[in-house]
């Protein structure tokens, strides 16, 4: 146990619905344990310019239901820099913070990581991106609002490509992992779905295409952003090979961000925010909390920043055996 009179908060990489409540929890908690906190603007930016926020248990009140992050996250090529960097921990110390709570991504966890090696200000992290790519935990803060804004804008996108019988590429979000995809994909049942983690996507889709040709139907092929090829060239490909279809691209784009946080990301959101304090309080640092097989677990930063978690195969398999076109390689 070590004794902690302010933490400091911030937000930073890409938003994600729940940050938030993560937010609002570490500010409670800390509160309930007598630790003053406070919020960084623009994430590590706000520390470089010691852009200070003083949070209380009324300033995030009514701030659980929100998307976003009232904190704000901004790219921070300063902090980078060893000289950056140090103005981030003077800043630091001169506001009396003793220790940090950073809610992000990998890029936010090796952030917080290159600092603790030049300073003995201890961090832990809370992990909160829409992707789910996380090494150390199940699922994070985020990710299930995302998955719940694409089912709802695909079937719309559904209704009007069975009205015309057209075929749907929709974009949607994942640079370097399938997750986004694949289980979006499978809860609304796509008739295709096209991950990073996989080789290949032009002939399997020219495959299920030829297939779909026969039975005259409309359909919808999920595509995460970081196949190989991208989504328009692998629409305007397929157009080409196949004239007799009806070929629409729709990317989701930024509204997969955005929106209110679901229950379930509300809660853990506020379960991570919680255990955070509670672990800093114990004298841990250079973790990020975590949930994996049902329970909280504190996880490296570097099992996070090295790791890169992909998507499940079995998940192909259950979307094959229910009628959605994923074949393996």
């Amino acid at each position: 146990m070590i004794k902690i009179k302010k933490i400091g908060v911030l937000t930073s990489g890409g938003d994600a619905p729940g940050m938030n409540a993560a937010v609002r929890a570490v500010t409670r908690t800390a509160i309930l344990n007598d630790i003053y906190v406070t919020g960084i603007a623009a994430g590590y930016q706000g520390l470089v310019n010691g852009d200070f926020i003083p949070l209380t248990a009324q300033s995030v009140r009514g701030i659980i239901q929100t998307g976003g992050t009232i904190l704000r996250s901004a790219r921070c090529p300063d902090f980078k820099t060893a000289d950056g960097r140090q103005k981030a921990i003077n800043n630091a110390k001169m506001e009396n913070i003793d220790a940090l709570v950073v809610i992000g991504g990998d890029g936010t966890f090796r952030g917080a990581n290159e600092l603790m090696n030049e300073c003995d200000i201890p961090v832990v992290g809370i992990p909160a991106t829409i992707d789910n790519d996380i090494c150390g935990t199940e699922y994070t803060v985020g990710y299930d609002t995302c998955l719940n804004t694409i089912v709802s804008a695909v079937d719309k996108i559904r209704d009007t490509g069975s009205s015309h019988n057209r075929i749907f590429f929709v974009e949607v979000m994942g640079r370097d992992s399938g997750f986004v995809a694949m289980n979006s994909g499978l809860a609304c049942g796509a008739d295709l779905i096209l991950i990073p983690e996989q080789k290949k996507q032009a002939e399997k889709t020219r495959h299920f295409l030829a297939e779909r040709a026969r039975q005259n139907k409309s359909s919808v092929i999920i595509v995460a952003e970081g196949i190989k090829e991208n989504t328009m060239e692998m629409a305007e490909k397929m157009k080409t090979e196949f004239p007799q279809f009806d070929i629409r691209v729709s990317v989701l784009g930024y509204i997969q961000r955005g929106g209110s946080p679901s229950a379930r990301d509300r809660i853990l959101a506020s379960e991570f925010g919680v255990e955070a304090v509670n672990a800093l309080i114990k004298g841990e640092k250079g973790i990020m909390i975590g949930r994996l097989h049902g329970k909280i677990r504190h996880e490296p930063f570097t099992t996070a920043i090295k790791m890169h978690k992909h998507a499940d195969a079995d998940f192909l398999t259950v979307a094959e055996s229910i009628g959605t076109y994923t074949p393996t390689d």
